[in-house]
């Protein structure tokens, strides 16, 4: 990236003097140099280069081409201050990936895991299946259906763009244990990191979904992510959102609609344990229906 005397980053520092440009620029890079999964990836951890980017420019420290990895531990350092710890781990990851990429950390480097200060909410997300039938009596009937579908089966929103049955489009190659998923139809939706994750639809729900299978799929557009749709149903966030408003009006609160992924985790951890009596090997199993990477990141659905 450099030249003698640095010329060429501080060329491209005047260039990318904007915070906003710096991170587009940056994490369309990143992305197109198969570094970040997906483009999910590509714009949190935007939103994240955007941060950094305006604090190396408030505090004197040049562009995010010239960033080093001190600074990167001393800004994180100072979000430790005001963030939970999912978010500070976004912006460490972020700041890894960056820093691979213009060079300044071998394809190994890493940077510290910082504890956030600030204490993390530990409530419970989950909604009663009695909730849950009351929030969909506030919503549109198809809105509503996306709802059934998302409590039943342990959807993301934007997964619910991406439902198609699993003989069309079989899951990507994970581990698999012999008793995931309670009875249903098998179908697989596009998860996080581009991950394609089967996913298991109750009998009842079914009949109801393929009558909204579309003649032709369609281009979806959500949080500037395309997908291609098969079926006519809420998602998104546009179905987050009236799941929201839905639950303000129904019960007065909202856990948001990823509350409805905690409901799917505690009551098929409870199926799965009385049916295999072996709690470690349940939360395996749970997780994998969940469709995450790493087993420890279903604990917090479970509390």
């Amino acid at each position: 990236m450099k030249e003698k005397g640095g010329g060429r980053v501080k060329k491209l520092s005047r260039i990318f003097s904007n915070p906003k440009s710096q991170a587009q620029t940056l994490s369309k890079a990143m992305f197109n140099s198969n570094r970040l999964a997906s483009l999910g990836t590509s714009h949190s951890y935007e939103v994240s280069l955007t941060l950094v980017a305006g604090w190396l420019k408030g505090t004197g420290r040049g562009s995010l081409l010239e960033l080093s990895p001190k600074a990167a531990k001393v800004f994180l350092m100072e979000r430790a201050k005001t963030v939970g710890q999912k978010t500070l781990d976004r912006d460490r990851q972020a700041l890894q990936v960056l820093l691979r990429h213009v060079g300044r950390f071998n394809e190994t480097g890493r940077l510290p895991v910082i504890p956030a200060e600030r204490q993390q909410a530990l409530n419970s997300r989950n909604y009663s299946a009695e909730q849950v039938r009351q929030i969909i009596a506030c919503q549109t009937e198809r809105n509503g259906f996306s709802t059934e579908l998302a409590f039943e089966a342990g959807l993301r929103a934007h997964e619910l763009l991406t439902i198609l049955p699993a003989s069309d489009r079989p899951m990507s190659d994970r581990p698999a244990d012999s008793e995931k998923f309670r009875d249903g139809v098998r179908y697989t939706v596009v998860g996080k990191g581009g991950l394609c994750r089967e996913v298991s639809i109750p009998l009842h729900l079914v009949e109801r979904l393929e009558l909204r299978r579309l003649a032709e799929p369609i281009d979806r557009v959500d949080r500037r992510i395309h997908y291609r749709s098969h079926y006519d149903l809420g998602g998104g966030q546009s179905w987050s959102q009236s799941f929201s408003d839905a639950s303000s009006r129904a019960l007065g609160f909202s856990n948001g609609a990823h509350g409805l992924r905690h409901s799917y985790a505690q009551s098929r951890l409870l199926e799965v344990q009385v049916k295999t009596g072996d709690a470690e090997r349940s939360k395996r199993i749970v997780s994998q229906e969940l469709g995450h990477f790493r087993a420890e990141i279903t604990e917090t659905y479970l509390r």
